[in-house]
């Protein structure tokens, strides 16, 4: 079975290709079927690779299809080749099962969109990028991967491309994606300088002996490898583009936020933990990052209006969880947390597409409200999702969550300010997300009569997905039930073939009390915040709004982003933009074409002097021709 490991991207890819050349000879429905079914199909085959790996004996858990050679220069030798093993089984499961959810959702939410076979072309070429970067064997294979996802992303972004917005959104996350991927490519010539090799397995064996325990060399590697990883998942600095990235269609933002793009540069840090863990600066750089862009983020969502622009700044949120808790060592409750956030993030994204759409388009949630009744599909499962989010003992994401929390305490790389600013960021997120319920579901209607009029539940193609990702978001995190709450850690045992030892200190030792301690407090500060939610924007809205006229100026720096646009294209874009100017209009203009033109001018000139001379009358060119004779005899008789 394993043989046929490649026909999982195989799939989407054939639904590109078939598509995208025959789209026009092809109806509507054609076109769908072929590019939902080849998802639905690449996700069978992805289940049944994963039970067949799982039959293995765990240290046997790794597969690799060699299909041909594909870059044979000297000493570097790459196959066009896949692996199988734990970390991307449980990717591929991710990305089609999500993928596909998302496919099917699509069929309603684009249904009378005039580009809607273009849309689901992008579509399945954005499925066959994203399984080539988690199932490629080798850095290069991932990085084909990495860049077709960033031309998708732009494709996608900017699929509304009429909308100066949408057009801009698609340019700026082209543009800092290319920033990171910089970084990516210098990390990569490292690690071959260094190693001789960009195959995963090989790279897994010699690291420890191709690199020093904190060597430069590993460092400087790891570093620009997590500097292209901050420009796929949007952590600080270049995580600008990944709010703007809702300007696409909203099945857009559920593929890029939950299940795909965005949580590139989470596995790619946890494919590589055997070199990361040798780099403990680079660790303790990627855990203050990521520590810092959780919180930072969670506290912009705060005061965000746009309903998905809330989702996107707790997208950003959410992937600093990850990448702390891959800064702490704990690469397993990082891809813990990026599949159950998947689940629920997918879920709440599509669930106000679903919202959206019930309210002809409008996004602001200052007007909407008190539609509980009139969506109750997706108001039940967008709660689900929200409860999840918010880490709700019993849900997906309180297991994943609570184990990166208790990580970044523990673990030997962590740290106890870790975990507080993690568990301060938990309860903003419960707050922001609540807030966003109360706003959109509960209170009175704020709409306008025409809206009231044509409000409706979604149809059962947008419905189905959005319960399936429910049930999903409620049992997901049950494979990870932690031992000190009676589990097994299936999910950590799982995964435990493909991690590294950790380096840089053993971990902490803390009983199960201080670890239940540790949980309670951070569940009783997420109820605190749902009910202060619950009481501002619920209850008592008039005070919410008493409150940040209050704190006005903290709630401007909040609404605005901190100014950080503002401050990139005050201290980036303005510069570059004026220096390409300035090049364009003396460099080019005046210098490098007044030469060319001046040149050409004086040789012009030059040449109608001499064409003035072709009179075409004989007698002229006798007399010149005598007098020539003259001068020429003059000159040799005085000589």
């Amino acid at each position: 079975m394993f043989d046929y490991l490649f026909i999982v991207p195989l799939l989407p890819l054939l639904g590109f290709i078939i598509n995208g050349l025959l789209r026009n000879r092809m109806s509507k429905n054609a076109v769908l079927s072929l590019a939902v079914g080849s998802v639905g199909l690449s996700f069978v085959f992805s289940v049944i690779l994963f039970f067949k790996l799982l039959g293995l004996d765990p240290h046997h858990r790794v597969v690799e299809q060699v299909l041909f050679s594909w870059i044979p220069v000297g000493s570097l030798q790459l196959d066009m080749a896949f692996l199988l093993d734990p970390l991307s089984a449980v990717m591929i499961l991710v990305v089609t099962g999500v993928g596909f959810l998302i496919h099917v959702y699509s069929i309603g939410y684009m249904a009378h969109d005039p580009g809607i076979k273009r849309f689901f072309i992008y579509l399945n070429l954005f499925m066959f990028s994203m399984l080539m970067l988690v199932l490629g064997n080798n850095l290069m294979l991932l990085f084909i991967g990495w860049e077709g996802v960033g031309l998708c992303s732009y494709l996608l972004i900017g699929f509304w491309f009429e909308k100066k917005s949408a057009s801009d959104a698609g340019k700026k996350a082209f543009i800092v994606n290319r920033i990171g991927d910089f970084g990516f490519l210098l990390g990569s010539f490292i690690i071959f300088w260094s190693a001789g090799t960009l195959k995963f397995t090989e790279l897994a064996s010699i690291a420890p002996e191709a690199f020093i325990v904190g060597g430069g060399a590993v460092t400087a590697a790891t570093l620009f490898l997590f500097f292209g990883a901050t420009g796929k998942s949007a952590q600080i600095p270049l995580y600008i583009w990944l709010p703007d990235a809702m300007e696409g269609p909203t099945p857009v933002s559920a593929l890029i936020h939950a299940a795909t793009m965005v949580t590139a540069g989470v596995y790619m840090l946890v494919r590589l933990n055997f070199l990361f863990v040798l780099a403990p600066t680079t660790m303790l750089v990627v855990a203050i990052v990521g520590c810092a862009t959780a919180f930072i983020a969670a506290t912009i969502g705060l005061a965000q209006n746009d309903i998905k622009r809330v989702l996107a700044y707790s997208t950003v949120s959410q992937l600093g969880y990850m990448m702390m808790a891959c800064g702490v060592a704990a690469f397993t409750a990082g891809i813990f947390h990026l599949m159950t956030h998947a689940f629920f993030k997918a879920l709440l994204f599509l669930g106000s597409g679903s919202v959206i759409h019930a309210m002809s388009d409008e996004q602001d949630m200052r007007k909407m409200g008190g539609l509980k009744n009139n969506i109750p599909t997706t108001y039940k499962t967008f709660l689900v999702g929200t409860l999840a989010i918010a880490g709700i003992p019993g849900l997906s994401g309180f297991f994943s969550k609570d184990e990166i929390l208790w990580k970044s305490f523990s673990s030997g790389n962590g740290h106890w300010l870790f975990w507080l600013i993690g568990v301060i960021t938990a309860a903003m997120t419960a707050f922001y997300m609540f807030r966003l319920l109360y706003l959109t579901f509960y209170g009175k209607g704020r709409y306008d009569k025409h809206t009231a009029d044509h409000l409706h539940e979604s149809p059962r193609t947008m419905t189905t997905p959005l319960i399936v990702l429910a049930v999903l978001s409620i049992g997901g995190g049950w494979i990870g039930i932690p031992h000190a709450l009676g589990g097994g850690a299936w999910f950590e045992k799982f995964l435990e073939p493909v991690m590294a030892p950790i380096g840089g200190g053993h971990a902490a030792h803390h009983n199960a009390t201080l670890e239940y301690g540790l949980m309670a407090g951070t569940i009783v500060l997420v109820l605190v915040s749902i009910f202060l939610a619950y009481y501002f924007y619920n209850k008592n809205i008039a005070k919410a709004t008493a409150l940040r006229q209050s704190f006005s100026g903290i709630h401007k720096a909040l609404y605005n982003k901190y100014w950080v646009d503002e401050f990139y294209g005050a201290t980036v874009v303005r510069p570059i933009v004026n220096g390409s100017i300035f090049l364009w209009k003396i460099i080019d203009v005046l210098i490098i074409d007044g030469i060319a033109n001046g040149l050409g001018s004086s040789i012009r000139e030059l040449s109608d002097s001499f064409r003035r001379m072709q009179t075409g009358y004989v007698r002229g060119y006798l007399t010149v021709f005598l007098v020539g004779v003259i001068v020429v005899i003059g000159f040799l008789v005085v000589r």
